[in-house]
């Protein structure tokens, strides 16, 4: 009996430290990732919310390891209650549970396409661009292979929501690139809490090397993307108001509330705003129904216009 007790807990306690990798990533990506696969599928039946929510997870599992194998001691300074640094786990297990995640990712995703498969393998790619071949040395390729990889996560549990797992509609076609561009331009929010850790490690951020720029940067993006998303997605007068009215508060609150706690805090409101606009291909479907989908003349025009001038 005893026995039977210690192995189910040391299967527990196994467990949670895999759940640890992913934990500080369920706010950013494992939440705002399902409501978009729910809103841009969308979602066929209650039951294939837990596929979804699994795919999602098993990828974002693959490439947290894969990231926290690779410089333990920065978690040390800015995430120690990772399982790593906190002791759950070596890295040498941590190695062999990442590449033994691979084949599980793969062989998940081929039990519903080959275009899911496909999805999987790209996502699996670029992880290995990202961790292993040094994507994230530069502040310009990290921004943008992450969001790339997130524009991954959101095809595939995307697929695996819908009732045709081999294609997205132009609705969730147009839903995941502007995600992507608005991630790429928006995720160094998350590095300013992580600044002081980031520079004791050597490692190089936009807000470390730009640091009065990107705090400008976000303030101004955060509030343009959100009358942008208002346009393009063609929000009624009060839901685009708070929108734009949050999404201006938050902004704010970067360039003015500049203390690490600041940044925490800021961050998680970040995190909502990011959160909120994945709902809106499930606004869209509600108004105008999935056989139309978003036009993009109004972004055609505002290129155009810059180009011309």
């Amino acid at each position: 009996m005893g026995i039977q007790s210690f192995e189910l807990g040391k299967i527990f306690s196994d467990l949670y430290t895999v759940f640890l990798f992913t934990r500080s990533d369920i706010r950013i990506a494992l939440i705002p990732v399902t409501l978009f696969a729910v809103a841009a599928a969308p979602l066929s039946s209650p039951l294939r919310l837990l596929d979804t929510i699994l795919w999602i997870w098993l990828h974002l599992l693959q490439f947290n390891v894969a990231n926290q194998i690779k410089a333990p001691e920065e978690d040390k300074i800015n995430k120690p209650s990772r399982p790593i640094p906190a002791g759950r786990i070596t890295v040498h297990d941590a190695t062999i549970l990442r590449w033994a995640l691979v084949p599980i990712c793969l062989a998940y995703s081929a039990l519903y396409s080959v275009q899911l498969m496909s999805v999987s393998l790209s996502m699996l790619l670029f992880t290995a661009w990202y961790n292993e071949h040094d994507g994230d040395k530069e502040p310009l390729s990290k921004n943008l292979l992450t969001a790339i990889m997130y524009g991954c996560l959101e095809m595939g549990g995307t697929l695996v929501a819908a009732r045709d797992h081999t294609q997205v509609s132009p609705t969730g076609l147009i839903a995941t690139e502007l995600t992507v561009a608005v991630f790429s331009s928006t995720l160094h929010a998350q590095d300013f809490k992580d600044a002081d850790g980031d520079r004791q490690t050597g490692r190089s951020t936009f807000p470390i090397a730009y640091p009065i720029i990107s705090r400008i940067a976000i303030g101004l993006a955060i509030p343009l993307w959100s009358i942008l998303l208002t346009l393009l997605w063609e929000l009624d007068l009060l839901s685009a108001t708070a929108f734009v009215a949050y999404g201006c508060y938050v902004g704010t609150r970067f360039m003015l509330h500049r203390s690490v706690q600041d940044d925490k805090r800021s961050c998680k409101y970040y995190s909502t705003w990011f959160s909120l606009h994945h709902l809106f291909p499930a606004y869209w479907y509600y108004y105008h129904g999935a056989s139309e989908h978003p036009s993009l003349a109004f972004v055609e025009y505002i290129l155009s216009g810059s180009i011309i001038a």
